[in-house]
């Protein structure tokens, strides 16, 4: 606004210059600036609090160990001779197990009201979203690469090498990261911390026990074999076989990319619209 004075006893012109509109239109550029800035925030919350990484250190460990010394005679004939099969079943159960955490974490982020100072921000609304799903691409990572140590520590020998070795991380990798839309989902929409992580527990550890992880399907009931072919984790623990092992590559890998785009395309805007609604 601008002012103009003129001689005593004559009325003073003034001008108002327009007021420039404000945007809320952040552009993409900006978007993925804050959803990077949030994913290092994440980051260094597992800095500070290093037992959110128990279950991505502790357990791949545990896991590999009782197995494989346990089940090994019974299943496999000898601890050797069951490795191949259970470190790629492990591999899968970790990461996928990992991703449950999305979920929960994120509802514990609402209800100490994080979200709510992040809304007077002038950041992207959804980057709080994206960059929780960014940070747990760092412990999917972490995950495969301790799970693959331990099982060379035991005298697991892939036959697939190191190329089959890492095809194999990638996919299980991308495929948690599709299923953490689905926990993020969940995480948006539940009561609790405590809940979410219950919900999410209560059908991921059923789907990865049936989808052979342990255990070869095929001395399952013809029933369970059945429910297999609709299971996620099936397709997902063959695949890592396949790539590992080099016994070659079917069809498996095919219906796990599948279903990760899938899930995706169907979680992905299931969990944005009930974040940018409940955020």
């Amino acid at each position: 606004m601008t002012t103009t004075l003129t001689a005593p006893g004559k009325h003073a012109a003034v001008s108002t210059a327009p007021i420039p509109e404000v945007s809320n239109h952040i552009s993409l550029k900006k978007t993925m600036q804050n959803s990077l800035t949030m994913a290092y925030r994440g980051l260094l919350k597992i800095r500070h609090n290093p037992e959110q990484l128990f279950d991505v250190t502790v357990q791949p460990i545990l896991f590999t160990a009782l197995f494989a010394f346990i089940f090994g005679g019974s299943i496999g004939g000898s601890v050797s001779a069951y490795l191949p099969l259970l470190i790629p079943g492990i591999l899968v159960q970790t990461v996928v197990l990992t991703s449950v955490a999305t979920g929960t974490q994120l509802r514990e982020d609402m209800d100490k009201g994080v979200f709510d100072r992040f809304k007077s921000l002038p950041i992207a609304r959804i980057s709080a979203l994206s960059g929780a799903l960014l940070a747990d691409m760092v412990r999917y990572g972490l995950a495969t690469t301790l799970t693959v140590i331990v099982g060379l520590a035991l005298g697991y020998r892939p036959a697939g090498g190191v190329v089959g070795v890492v095809l194999a991380g990638l996919v299980v990798v991308f495929c948690s990261f599709s299923i953490s839309w689905i926990w993020a989902l969940v995480g948006v929409t539940g009561k609790s911390a405590a809940s979410v992580q219950g919900i999410s527990m209560m059908i991921m550890f059923p789907l990865t026990f049936m989808g052979g992880t342990f255990a070869p399907v095929g001395n399952m009931p013809g029933w369970l074999q059945s429910l297999n072919k609709a299971n996620p984790v099936y397709y997902m623990v063959n695949t890592a076989r396949e790539l590992m092992n080099g016994t070659g590559v079917t069809s498996n890998l095919a219906w796990s990319l599948i279903g990760g785009v899938v899930v995706i395309i169907v979680f992905a805007p299931l969990a944005l619209r009930a974040y940018m609604r409940h955020a």
